[in-house]
Order: C-alpha cells, then structure tokens, then sequence
C-alpha cells in the first residue's frame, strides 16, 4: 500500500518514537500521537504500527491500546507472538491485556519532551 508522502512522514516519526521504548516498557497509540502533536490521530499511529513488521528494529509490541489491551496481536505472526515479546520482557499479560500497564506505562511527553 502506498501512503502520501505527509502520511509516510508521520509514520517515519511515530517508528522513531517506538524505537526509544525501553525494554520492559509500553505506550499506547495516544501518546505517541500527542508526543507528536496530533492528539486525534491515535488510529494514525495505529495504521504506523500495521506496517512496522517490515522494520526489525522497531519493538511495535510495546505499543498498547489506552488501557493496556493488545488491540494489535492479530497483526503479528503466530497466534500469541505480541504476548510472547512481551513476556520476554518481563511483562505480564493475562487476558490479552498487561497486568501492571499503569506502572510500565512510558510517556513520549514526560521521557523525550515535546516534540519539535
């Protein structure tokens, strides 16, 4: 699928956020998108992600729904690849969801500042 090229922009700044995600770490679709300065574009973030498998080096597991859900699993291969990841990490997740998502949760805001 081709995108403009505003669209292909944004996504090379949202893979630029999800790569300083730290290991053991999750955001969720909103804050990379107020990081960005584009609040409402959440799902904007979220179309980011679909494409990300293509990109090694981007941990596109670490990024959640806004309660910590893994809206985005079917998405990765194999029937459990996004939880495993996670596990590896130390994370738990029961029910398709993280346990402590509220203590592992890192903010693009408070960790990198706003965005230029």
């Amino acid at each position: 699928m081709n995108y403009a090229p505003e669209t292909e922009s944004f996504f090379k700044r949202v893979y630029a956020v999800v790569r300083q995600i730290p290991n053991g770490r999750v955001t969720s679709y909103g804050a990379i998108a107020k990081y960005l300065g584009a609040a409402r574009s959440s799902r904007m973030v979220g179309w980011a992600m679909n494409g990300a498998g293509k990109y090694p080096d981007i941990p596109a597991h670490r990024v959640l729904n806004r309660a910590g859900v893994l809206t985005g699993k079917h998405h990765f291969p194999g029937t459990h690849l996004m939880q495993q990841l996670l596990e590896s990490e130390g994370i738990v997740v029961i029910n398709d969801q993280v346990a402590d998502f509220k203590n592992l949760f890192w903010d693009p805001v408070l960790a990198l500042g706003m965005e230029e």
